[in-house]
């Protein structure tokens, strides 16, 4: 008996091999762009078509693999391979490199006036044109193209370098397309082969460039939208909606589906994107850090770089984790998420005379209605999940009528609202953890309801418990701006230091990405939950998916200002122009204390500076190419990434001290060491005969020399050197990691212009 039990186990285990042996999996195969079997095909399709052609073991078409062709963004292609397959491809030569598709996630009235653009003071926005005559790709989940703040009126013809098309699809037409609008295309092979199983959200997925679930009309519209008047959620946040480059063209590349985004799909919008010509590429997704040769969006934005491709990405939102940034390529610009001044106060006055502040965007202008004082409930115990208020976990007869709290986390804010509403509540306080402290993340709910900080709730609960009939009532108050500090960091968005390339300060700038206001599509409603039959323009949303879009268009702005300029060149003076106070002059916080320099990076943006910074430390792509080499990656690795056959032996030979010319300093003190010495290099972009000075804040326990302590440039786009000597006097203790932060600028004072240009220090003692 017990042979035959082995017998059949063994045959079970062998089955299972054999089926996972022959299961397909999408896989992002690198190949070398001069490959030594290239020459043999008339073209480049037909050469990757032959390497699937040597795996397969049957007639099978090697064409019913192929997924995707790559050619700009990277040399190599897509397909579906069985573990064999990919066993056998491996072997071929001209394989660089083979990665498994991932799967990614997507991660304004007002946000406008508060970053200082005006189209009247003759700052950024005149200085640009409003962004004219730039091009701003996005990659995310398409666009509603009929919004209001895609129109065209008063737009400038399509520029003549753009080679990109208007793809045709499911309810989306040639038609569609317009003069801000320019190109729309979709890719959705990836996605399709990797979700066997029909999504269960009822909400139409479109087959083509027209946005299902409204974040990618969201971030198009923030990051380029055109003037709108009289924009409002509800009546809420009522002003005068616009883009941080409303003069600048939109090209949208449809990437993220219902199920997520992957990699194979990403890689293939930014292939082509590089060939039709746009001049920056917004990315609001991403997940947790990679190394650089393992992430797609590292290679082809090395090579939108090369092409002069600024690429703008989210840090993600997986903060305040340590090391949770992503994106973390020093050829893109990373972008955490900071608060504004605005807010939709929505208080709780319980019956006992206390009063709890919260903030929500229910219910417009119409507050009389809701403010009824309710029975107040919070239902825990079991485990059906009832104080996260999740769908069916809430009994009708015990919540029917009343005012019910619902903890934050497991599944969506606005979704526990349409749980209490399912159940009969009345209304609902949404309350903050511990995980989520003080953020404050609004939604517009299908019922009254409000969200409390962690301090609110802890209050909120105590006063339940001591109570044998708890009530409360909750008092709307409209929109309230600037009578609050802000930018702060918001909680949510990742932090550095960088889990791969720690040398390299990340993110590089926080922008506004809590509570923005923005375009949405017909098709939801402004909760985004299916069961709501409301429709708007404009809803708000929340995310480093909200920020990155600000600094594409403050990207757009720069381009369109200094079109020479390279992406290094942009991003410099977006991040040596950032702010590290509030608007109230005081210093920037992190909930309760000010921000580490991995919360902020250089600061917070302020593109009427940034479109005139002075200085400027610019970064050619053989710099990157030696900065790899300090890394200590191989040289495969670095082919991998960069398609440049690198001897790391003879560059770093080359260039002895080398270090990247980063507008941000980061320092590791490792092994002992004590001391180490930096060069930067500034080219003008200011006036001729400029004379700056240096200015220091050491970090704590550190000394900071600097050689020379003037930099005198005689004319425009003269270039000098600097060096800066950093020394630590820290006692060190073993098995401890420390930091510390400060600062260096350089100031010039002239008689009609004054530049201070400045970059963070960060020092790691390991």
């Amino acid at each position: 008996m017990e042979a035959k039990s082995q017998l059949l186990f063994s045959t079970l285990f062998l089955s299972f091999v054999s089926l996972h042996a022959n299961t397909l999996q999408t896989y992002v195969v690198q190949l070398h762009p001069h490959g030594v079997t290239s020459s043999s095909f008339t073209s480049k399709l037909h050469w990757h078509l032959s390497f699937i052609e040597h795996t397969l073991s049957s007639e099978e078409d090697p064409s019913s693999r192929l997924l995707y062709s790559y050619h700009s963004a990277m040399e190599g292609f897509a397909a579906q391979l069985t573990r064999s397959e990919l066993e056998s491809l491996q072997k071929l030569p001209d394989v660089i490199a083979i990665r498994p598709d991932r799967r990614l996630q997507v991660q304004t009235t007002y946000s406008y006036k508060f970053l200082g653009l005006s189209p009247t003071n003759g700052g950024a926005w005149y200085e640009s044109q409003f962004g004219h005559g730039s091009i701003i790709g996005v990659l995310d989940t398409g666009i509603w193209p009929e919004s209001p703040s895609f129109d065209d009126h008063g737009m400038p013809p399509v520029p003549k370098k753009w080679r990109g098309v208007c793809q045709e699809g499911q309810s989306f037409n040639s038609s569609n397309c317009n003069r801000k609008l320019i190109g729309a295309r979709f890719f959705t092979k990836g996605h399709r082969v990797a979700s066997t199983t029909v999504s269960p959200n009822i909400i139409q997925e479109y087959v083509s460039s027209r946005d299902s679930t409204g974040h990618g009309t969201h971030t198009s519209s923030t990051a380029a939208g055109t003037s709108v008047s009289m924009a409002s959620v509800l009546g809420n946040a009522g002003g005068v909606a616009r883009g941080m480059a409303p003069g600048a063209h939109i090209a949208v590349y449809k990437v993220c589906w219902f199920n997520g985004c992957y990699s194979s799909d990403i890689l293939a919008a930014m292939d082509v994107a590089i060939r039709d010509g746009v001049d920056v590429l917004s990315l609001s997704l991403g997940g947790f850090p990679l190394p650089l040769f393992d992430d797609s969006i590292a290679i082809g934005s090395f090579r939108a770089m090369e092409h002069g491709i600024s690429v703008v990405c989210a840090a993600g939102n997986n903060g305040p984790l340590q090391s949770s940034v992503a994106n973390i390529a020093p050829w893109i610009a990373t972008v955490g998420a900071s608060t504004l001044d605005r807010r939709f106060p929505a208080i709780v006055r319980m019956a006992d005379g206390g009063l709890l502040y919260g903030e929500s965007m229910y219910p417009g202008n119409q507050f009389s209605k809701t403010e009824k004082e309710l029975d107040l409930i919070y239902v825990t115990g079991g485990d059906g999940g009832s104080e996260f208020c999740l769908k069916g976990s809430l009994p009708i007869a015990e919540v029917r009528g009343k005012m019910v709290v619902c903890d934050r986390g497991v599944n969506g804010r606005a979704e526990k609202g349409q749980a209490v509403k399912e159940a009969g509540g009345a209304a609902m306080i949404l309350a903050n953890t511990e995980i989520n402290l003080e953020e404050d993340s609004v939604d517009v709910h299908v019922l009254p309801a409000t969200l409390v900080g962690f301090a609110e709730s802890v209050r909120l609960k105590v006063y339940i418990n001591s109570t044998r009939r708890a009530r409360a009532r909750i008092i709307f108050g409209g929109t309230v701006i600037g009578r609050s500090r802000a930018p702060a960091v918001a909680h949510f968005s990742a932090r550095g230091p960088s889990l791969y390339t720690p040398t390299i300060l990340k993110p590089d700038v926080i922008a506004p990405g809590v509570n923005i206001i923005a375009a949405w599509p017909q098709n939801l409603g402004p909760s985004s939950l299916p069961e709501d039959n409301r429709r708007v323009n404009f809803t708000v949303m929340s995310g480093t998916s909200m920020a990155c879009p600000h600094v594409s268009g403050i990207t757009a702005l720069i381009r369109s200002a200094h079109p020479k300029w390279s992406p290094a060149a942009i991003k410099s003076a977006i991040m040596t122009t950032a702010d590290g106070n509030d608007h109230f002059g005081k210093p920037i916080m992190d909930g309760n204390k000010p921000p580490a320099v991995f919360a902020i990076g250089a600061g917070h943006v302020n593109p009427e500076k940034a479109i005139n910074p002075g200085l400027i430390y610019d970064i050619t792509p053989d710099e990157y190419v030696t900065h790899l080499c300090t890394l200590g990656y191989t040289k495969s690795e670095i082919f991998t990434i960069t398609h440049r056959n690198v001897s790391c032996h003879e560059n770093l030979r080359m260039n002895r001290g080398f270090s990247l010319n980063y507008p941000s300093i980061s320092v590791i003190f490792k092994h002992g060491k004590k001391s180490t010495m930096i060069r930067r290099r500034l080219t003008n972009v200011g006036s001729p005969n400029s004379i700056y000075s240096v200015k220091v804040t050491a970090p704590e326990d550190v000394e900071v020399r600097i050689k020379p302590q003037r930099l005198i440039f005689k004319y425009v786009n003269q270039s000098l050197i600097y060096r800066i000597w950093i020394i630590s006097r820290k006692r060190m203790t073993k098995d401890r990691m420390s930091f510390a932060q400060g600062q260096l600028a350089w100031v010039h004072s002239g008689n009609s212009s004054f530049y201070r240009v400045q970059s963070p220090i960060s020092v790691t003692w390991k």
